[in-house]
């Protein structure tokens, strides 16, 4: 019985052959890694995953798709929305050091699985998504430049990313309206020491009115903490460096300790 693609899942089922391999080449896959995909579907990439593999540990939400690969004896499947799943708990529960994890994620919320992946970037060796074409390219946007923004900012300071791959809508079952992309995630070996939700919050300040000068925005918050500083913000939030946003909030958040 042929399974319909649920729109409130987000699903869109990768078909071309090629694709699918393209994806698998740039993934990889060796032998006794231990690898997770997230949001399996119907198999297309499981399957040659699983036989480079030997096994594979894979994420599913729809219950009848979860129901579908059971009955392959080489997976592990967790039927749960990935945005509750622990991955720490996962590799511990396992004896895994690091996870692989890889992909075709649903566009309507891969933003919050993104995030919600940082919370476990020490458990993971590498990321291989699928995604929204625009999502990869503000992922990858150099600061100057229209795409650069929060999502930059919150993605390059704790990851090496790389545009791997181009995949028209018609490599997917039902086609999609937009173009998507493979992205490539290598968390930096030595990222810098900060506190992540200063950052966060630092950076969502920035970017709030991104056609005015940071003065108006982020300047006047650095204010209200009482910092003063060097930081110019007589410029754009998209023309700010990731790194001297993290060295912004290195040092606003010594400053907020000594205070």
């Amino acid at each position: 019985m042929k399974h319909i693609a649920r729109k409130r899942f987000g699903q869109h089922f990768l078909i071309d052959a090629g694709v699918i391999d393209q994806v698998v080449s740039a993934i990889t896959p060796q032998a006794g890694q231990a690898m997770i995909e997230i949001g399996p579907g119907l198999a297309a990439m499981t399957q040659p995953l699983m036989e480079r593999l030997g096994q594979l540990t894979v994420i599913e939400l729809d219950r009848d798709l979860a129901h579908r690969l059971r009955a392959r004896p080489q997976l592990q499947v967790i039927e749960a929305d990935v945005l509750k799943v622990d991955f720490a708990m996962l590799a511990n529960n396992q004896q895994i050091k690091k996870w692989r994890i890889v992909g075709n994620l649903p566009y309507n919320i891969s933003s919050p699985i993104l995030f919600h992946l940082l919370d476990f970037v020490e458990y993971v060796q590498d990321q291989h998504f699928m995604l929204q074409k625009e999502v990869v390219d503000r992922m990858v946007a150099k600061p100057s430049t229209s795409a650069y923004g929060r999502l930059s900012v919150m993605l390059q300071w704790r990851y090496q990313l790389e545009n791997v791959l181009q995949v028209p809508p018609f490599a997917f079952d039902p086609p999609p309206r937009v173009d998507s992309a493979v992205v490539r995630m290598v968390p930096l070996e030595k990222p810098p020491n900060l506190e992540f939700s200063l950052l966060s919050q630092l950076v969502q300040v920035a970017f709030s009115q991104r056609r005015k000068l940071l003065r108006h925005s982020l300047g006047r918050w650095l204010t209200q903490k009482n910092y003063v500083g060097s930081f110019d913000v007589q410029r754009r939030a998209e023309e700010v460096p990731v790194q001297q946003y993290v060295e912004l909030a290195q040092e606003l958040h010594a400053f907020l300790l000594s205070g």
